[in-house]
């Protein structure tokens, strides 16, 4: 009886002693599952504050900076652009401006996508940060407004050396870009842009050098 009574004590601790690794392995599954939530919540702040989403590359402040900026930039090269068709005199600088609208439209959707990933605020449309006019090539409200007052070869005059400072800004931009940006397809549109807008830059110094 002795030995029976050995035998089911030793069997009742070895269940008892599975029982509780039961209940510490569902313990530390719910840890795990703790820690796998809270590792995704982590995750979901980093994309808040805008640390981007790592299967888009990340992105840092210079990156979204430049979007961030660039937007507004584009809009208004686009606003100007928009009034060539009725008030610019030469072609050449007609079709220049459908090819500023027809590059810089899709970039700013490009750029808004980006933000929106990175869970930052898109720059509303129509919305302009003033502190930035008179910077970064942005015209100023009183130059929108003489610009859109002008027509024929004034026009064509004013568009051209507003674009030219426009474009420079932007330029400066995508530079600041490629050397501080770490999301590699925003440096990819920085390099773009300076090349696409250098060209237009000495396009349109060559028609001022012809009026």
């Amino acid at each position: 009886m002795t030995a029976k009574r050995a035998l089911i004590r030793r069997t009742t601790a070895v269940a008892a002693a599975a029982t509780a690794a039961l209940v510490l392995a569902a313990c530390g599954g719910n840890n795990d599952n703790g820690s796998a939530h809270n590792g995704h919540d982590a995750g979901a702040t980093a994309t808040a504050t805008g640390s981007g989403p790592a299967q888009q590359g990340e992105n840092n402040a210079a990156d979204t900076a430049f979007a961030k900026g660039m937007i507004p930039h584009h809009r208004q090269a686009i606003e100007m652009a928009d009034l060539a068709p009725t008030r610019a005199e030469s072609p050449e600088i007609k079709r220049l401006a459908d090819e500023i609208k027809k590059a810089q439209d899709p970039e700013i959707k490009t750029l808004s996508g980006w933000l929106t990933a990175w869970r930052e605020q898109v720059p509303a449309e129509g919305a302009m940060d003033h502190s930035a006019h008179g910077t970064g090539g942005m015209m100023t409200p009183e130059e929108m407004d003489n610009l859109k007052k002008a027509s024929g070869k004034a026009f064509d005059t004013a568009f051209l050396q507003l674009m030219v400072k426009h474009h420079e800004g932007a330029v400066a931009m995508a530079k600041t870009e490629q050397a501080d940006g770490k999301y590699q397809p925003a440096k990819d549109m920085a390099g773009a842009i300076i090349t696409s807008q250098s060209a237009e830059i000495a396009q349109m110094n060559k028609l001022l050098g012809k009026s």
